[in-house]
Order: structure tokens, then sequence, then C-alpha cells
């Protein structure tokens, strides 16, 4: 048949954008097509209004801890309207980097409107003006994203409650706010809130921080505890209810939580809704569309990449499938992906980073072959000067292999670097032991907890013997 393009991508969030860019600039004649807010969830929605909110509240609280430094502490007054305004004013400024006319200027056809497959190979848009068009290319990519999942409490539907779509709307800080969800969205807008002078409840069906490790995990919930957040663990929610400007969560063990403001963070949900699958033949559950490692569909030309298909839900990890796209379909590279390395970071404080596998996981799967070692921030000098001692270095290896690293602390999340090497192979743990660091810098319990694993390699007893028949030959 005759194709309209050499490819067409549905979904301009990280994935979508990513991987549409590359193909345009390989010269591919491209169709992106967006049928809600160029930038995706990230932009619009997740990452970049939260970590705003996070540094106004980070702001807050340091007033109010400045005495430790012998500064006169201040109770922050809190314009809330102004706080909206600096939300809002961050994603307008990062908005021209995702914006349709930077990528027509890189040679995208973008399209602005609802996408879905007439068959695998052609797809129909009805354009936002209220045209129809028909795309055709001999390979698609799905880049559709996901959305807040709500979960299916009695009354839920009568409720004015909030998702991270539209807790961005908020003019006026709530008073009371409850959070239902213990994952990394529920948590740093709990914390968020919290320092920016709301009280704040988290309802959890289990502990916060359910996948990172649990030693780091419970330096994190200390804090939010000491901040003043009540979290309520094993806490399912059954009923939700709103009267006179108080809305009242029931739990299935019958306690009853109330607040102002009710945050629902319990996760994401595939978002392919009117795309038409069937009429492609796609395979797909409500884990996500099916792929293998290289992303394909069970129709090979199909791919589906970031939070559509089951697997890790970051913008670095959407970001990544979609260079892998342009490796794929541009240059017709096999690309399966390796999240042997992935990092994620919890923007809390203190922060909560990882990249490979949990000192837990590794356990589980390697049992006792594992070791871990550990350097504490209260031994950093920077950390001293700071007052900010809380939080350590983990690595776990197996032998000389680095399969993970935690790190907990002020700005751990930065600190991930040479970890991330160290797993792909690229750095070693003699390699980071031997760097040479500015001081005082938190990055020298990096360059300890490296030294700590290998030190038994540097000083035994046939190094001490060298050293001593060397010494005798000198006399």
């Amino acid at each position: 048949m005759k194709y309209t393009h050499d490819a067409l991508v549905i979904g301009a969030g990280s994935a979508g954008l990513v991987s549409s860019g590359g193909l345009a600039m390989l010269g591919l004649n491209v169709a992106l097509i967006e049928r809600s807010e160029m930038g995706g969830d990230c932009l619009n929605y997740g990452c970049v209004p939260s970590k705003a909110i996070i540094s106004a509240a980070h702001r807050a609280d340091d007033m109010r801890k400045a005495v430790k430094f012998g500064i006169n502490a201040a109770d922050p007054k809190v314009d809330f309207q102004a706080v909206h305004d600096h939300i809002h004013g961050a994603i307008t400024t990062i908005a021209p980097e995702d914006s349709q006319e930077r990528f027509e200027e890189m040679g995208v056809d973008v399209m602005r409107g609802e996408a879905s497959f007439v068959n695998d190979r052609t797809l129909r848009v009805a354009l936002n003006s209220g045209d129809t068009k028909e795309v055709s290319a001999p390979r698609i990519v799905i880049a559709t994203g996901s959305r807040a999942f709500v979960p299916p409490m009695e009354g839920i539907e009568d409720v004015d409650y909030l998702t991270n779509e539209n807790l961005w709307d908020l003019t006026e800080l709530p008073e009371h706010l409850l959070v239902v969800g213990g994952g990394p969205i529920g948590m740093e807008m709990a914390h968020a809130f919290r320092l920016l002078g709301s009280n704040v409840t988290v309802a959890t069906i289990g502990r916060p921080f359910p996948k990172d490790d649990n030693e780091a995990a419970e330096i994190v919930i200390e804090r939010l505890k000491a901040d003043g957040i009540t979290i309520h663990e094993d806490a399912r929610g059954s009923k939700v209810s709103q009267a006179d400007g108080t809305i009242t969560l029931t739990l299935e063990d019958g306690r009853e939580l109330a607040g102002s403001h009710l945050l629902i963070a319990t996760g994401r949900e595939v978002n392919f809704d009117g795309l038409d699958l069937e009429n492609a033949g796609v395979d797909y559950d409500r884990k996500g569309i099916k792929v293998d490692a290289r992303r394909r569909t069970n129709k090979k030309h199909i791919y589906a990449i970031g939070d559509c298909r089951p697997g890790p839900r970051f913008t670095h990890a959407s970001g990544y499938e979609g260079s892998n796209m342009v490796l794929e379909i541009g240059m017709g590279l096999p690309s399966k992906v390796d999240y042997s390395a992935l990092p994620w970071v919890t923007y809390i404080d203190p922060e909560l980073a990882h990249v490979g596998m949990t000192e837990q996981e590794a356990r589980k799967e390697h049992g006792d072959r594992i070791t871990v070692w550990k350097s504490e921030f209260s031994h950093n000098d920077r950390a001293i000067t700071e007052l900010e001692t809380e939080g350590f270095v983990k690595i776990v290896k197996k032998g000389g292999k680095v399969l993970g690293a935690t790190i907990v602390g002020k700005h751990a999340g930065d600190q991930l670097l040479p970890w991330s090497m160290a797993i792909k192979g690229k750095s070693s743990t003699f390699g980071i032991a031997a760097l040479i660091l500015p001081y005082p810098n938190r990055s020298e319990h990096s360059k300890d907890v490296a030294f700590k694993s290998d030190e038994a390699k540097v000083f035994n007893k046939w190094s001490r013997g060298w050293a001593g028949f060397l010494a005798k030959l000198r006399r």
C-alpha cells in the first residue's frame, strides 16, 4: 500500500516527543498525534508542577528552621495564589521545549486530535478542528501514557476529589488535606502541603514507599511524622462522603478520617481509551499493551512505549524508550530495554534515591551471596556543616559487581550517577574509590562506601607481606 508517512506516533508526552523528534531529525516523514496538551503528564500534571510546589515548600521550611543556624526563625506567611502562579510559571517557561511549533520546526507533522486504528497500518484522526483525516505508515508507535487511578470507593463519584491532574488548579491552601496512597506522588504532595501549612493525614494500604529500601524508607517516614503528618498504615478506604465543606473517608475497619480536601494518589492506569486496538489486532490487558523487550507488540511493526505498556512508569524511562525507537525505526538497530540500572528518586526531604536493585530485591534473588556496604552521612563534614546528617549511602554487591545503590539524605538524587555507571559496567567500586573529589562534598560518601567494599582486597596478608618485603629491601 502507499503510505502517507514513514512513521506514526500517538501521544506527545516524553516517549512520543523523543521518538518523533529523533525520527524527524533523521529525515523521516513522521506524524505526531496528540489529543490534549503537548508535553503530556510530566510537563502539565506531574514532574514539573510537583517539583515547583516542593521547591516552594522547602523555602517555607527553611524559614522555620533557620534558628538552628543562629538566624531568627520566622513563621512563613504563605500566599497560595502566588504559589499557584509559581507552579504555572514553571510550566509556561518549560512548555516551548515541548511545543507544537518547536516540533514542527524539527520536521514533525503534528496533528491535534483523537487517533483510532482503522487497521494495523492506518489511523483515523478526529482533528480538534472538527475535520477527520486518515494517515498510514509501515511503523506505528503508541505512546499514550497513563492517568491517575481512582479506586472504586462508595460515594467517590459524588465527592470533589483531587488527583495530580487538577491539584494544580487550587488557589487557596487546603486547611486539612487527606491523601489516599503512600507512593511517591502521595507522599511528595503530603510533605509539600504540610510544609506550606496544611494539616495532612495519609491513608495507605501498606507501608509508605512500598517499593523502596526498607531502612531508607523508615528514615523518611520518621521525618514526615516529625513534621506533623499523620500516617495511617493498613488503611484501605471503602467509602467517601462530603458535607458542609468536610470530606469524610471511611476505612474498611470502620475508622473515619476527615479533612477539607481529598487527594487520590493510588497509582496509575493505562490510557488508551478510544484507540480501537482491536482493529489493529494488538493484544492488551488491564496492565497495558503487551510488548517484548524491544517494545514491539504482537504486531511487530507496532510499538508501545512509556506508561501505556507494563513496566516502569517514570518520565526518564519513557524518554529512554523513545530514544530506542529512533534506533529501531530510524536506523534499523534492534534495541532491547535494559533496566538493570534504572534510577528513581522521591523528591521529599530527605530525598530517597535508588538505582538498580534494593537490598530486599537482591536478597530475594541472590540470597546470602550478596554483600551490603553503608556509609552514614553523620560522618560527612558537608552534612555536619549543613546540619543535615540524616541518611546514608548503601550499595549492594555480588562478588565484585554492584547490583544496586540506595541513597537517602539531602540531594540524594544528585549522587546516583557513579552508581548508575558502576551497575552498567562503565565504572567500578575501585574506580569510584580512586576519584579525587572536592572537599567538603556529600559525594565523598560514595567514595567511602566504594572503598569499604574493596578494602579487604587492598589491605590483606598478601599486600602486608609485600609491603614488609619491600621495607626489608630498603633497610
